[in-house]
């Protein structure tokens, strides 16, 4: 999980507009900061299945919004994959 102030700056970088905290973008770029984040924690201790399966969780969610948002709106997508550093 990430700390408050952590997700606040995440906001803070991919928010459309001032009360913005919940659009596809915010949520994909959360994720992906949480995933990067358990990753790390999974390289330490590789036996913890418990939060491999909650990686994969997190992974699968922030595809299916993914796809959801190159589905909608392209230039959207594009721009945050751009920004995020995700491959298509």
């Amino acid at each position: 999980m990430l700390k408050i102030k952590e997700k606040k700056k995440v906001i803070e970088k991919h928010k459309a507009h001032d009360t913005d905290t919940g659009s596809t973008e915010v949520q994909v770029a959360i994720l992906s900061e949480e995933i990067d984040a358990l990753a790390k924690h999974l390289k330490k201790h590789p036996k913890d299945n418990h939060s491999r399966r909650g990686l994969l969780g997190m992974v699968s969610k922030r595809k299916r919004l993914l796809s959801y948002l190159q589905k909608t709106e392209e230039k959207r997508y594009n721009n945050l994959i751009k920004k995020l550093g995700l491959k298509k």
